[in-house]
């Protein structure tokens, strides 16, 4: 029998995929425009389009009941939490664990250094020809808490070796041993944070973790300590982030932000001590080769019935 995979990318930009008569597959190329390729009934295996809204890449699910894989391009699945209760039982949801760790790990350490080494205050002064010069803080002999401790965030600590950190302390959503050692709950947070100079945010998008970053925890941060966020930006709560940079007591660096896209006119544009990138954590060359050997694999795993990588959890 021939079942439709539904790819974002024409099939010749995937070389590696499994032949279409071997397999019985049919492959359709939707990357979320207005009309669908094929009927969403005959999908079997669903790609979500890469960046693309929540209306967009949830707008063929209702349709396709016969669906066995998601594979998301991306590595959080939070922007389908609101189509999953509706699906059938059975369907496998796949992030793309593999594709983005080195870029989001980059970014997290560019925003890191940019912020503390004032990187940002450089590029505003060299366009008014004004030469300033003065001491920064250094992320050599800083204390870093990483929150958050999946693949990105083992990712980031891998980088952060050489910079002769004097202690990174891994946090997730529970306590284990790790080749870097411990890794200790979330439960520990109010007492590691007043000791972290750079507490850096590479944790999903959970009921757990949404406000995760609230008041409180923005409280207990240590005065003149640095925040940056690689995760999803509803993990802080933008107006108590806001109360607490226009202090200066804290500054920030945020890929994410909380609305987002950020709208022109919203006050963390112009707030303090905020560096802001748009959500490109992932979006850098690595990523296209990194998605096709991720596909490949998958779908070659899919025709031989053999165990998918990287599922996330199974529809009731």
């Amino acid at each position: 029998m021939t079942t439709d995979i539904w790819l974002p990318y024409p099939v010749e930009e995937l070389p590696g995929l499994p032949s279409p008569a071997e397999a019985g597959f049919r492959y359709r190329f939707w990357d979320g425009g207005p009309d669908f390729p094929a009927d969403p009934a005959d999908c079997v295996f669903y790609t979500v389009p890469y960046l693309k809204g929540v209306e967009t890449v949830t707008r063929p699910l209702p349709g396709m009941t016969s669906l066995r894989v998601i594979q998301t391009l991306s590595a959080g699945t939070d922007h389908l939490d609101s189509a999953l209760g509706t699906m059938h039982s059975g369907v496998r949801l796949c992030n793309a664990r593999g594709v983005h760790e080195a870029s989001t790990a980059e970014l997290a350490l560019a925003l890191t250094l940019a912020s503390l080494r004032g990187l940002p205050g450089f590029v505003r002064r060299q366009d008014a020809h004004d030469w300033r010069s003065g001491f920064h803080p250094a992320l050599a002999d800083r204390s870093v808490l990483i929150v958050g401790y999946g693949a990105i965030g083992a990712a980031i600590e891998e980088r952060l070796i050489p910079f002769e950190c004097a202690r990174v302390v891994r946090v997730a959503r529970s306590a284990r041993t790790t080749a870097h050692g411990e890794v200790r709950p979330l439960s520990e947070m109010p007492s590691l944070l007043p000791e972290a100079d750079v507490v850096i945010l590479s944790t999903p998008l959970t009921a757990a973790t949404r406000g995760l970053v609230s008041r409180d925890f923005l409280a207990r941060m240590k005065d003149g300590a640095l925040l940056v966020n690689v995760a999803r930006g509803p993990v802080v709560d933008t107006e108590a982030l806001l109360a607490e940079v226009k202090t200066g007591r804290i500054t920030a660096a945020l890929d994410v932000t909380d609305p987002e896209p950020l709208p022109s006119g919203h006050p963390l544009w112009d707030a303090p001590g905020v560096l802001i990138s748009p959500h490109v954590g992932g979006s850098t060359s690595a990523f296209f080769p990194r998605a096709r050997r991720l596909l490949a694999d998958q779908l070659r795993r899919f025709a031989a019935g053999d165990e998918l990588a990287n599922v996330v959890l199974t529809t009731e």
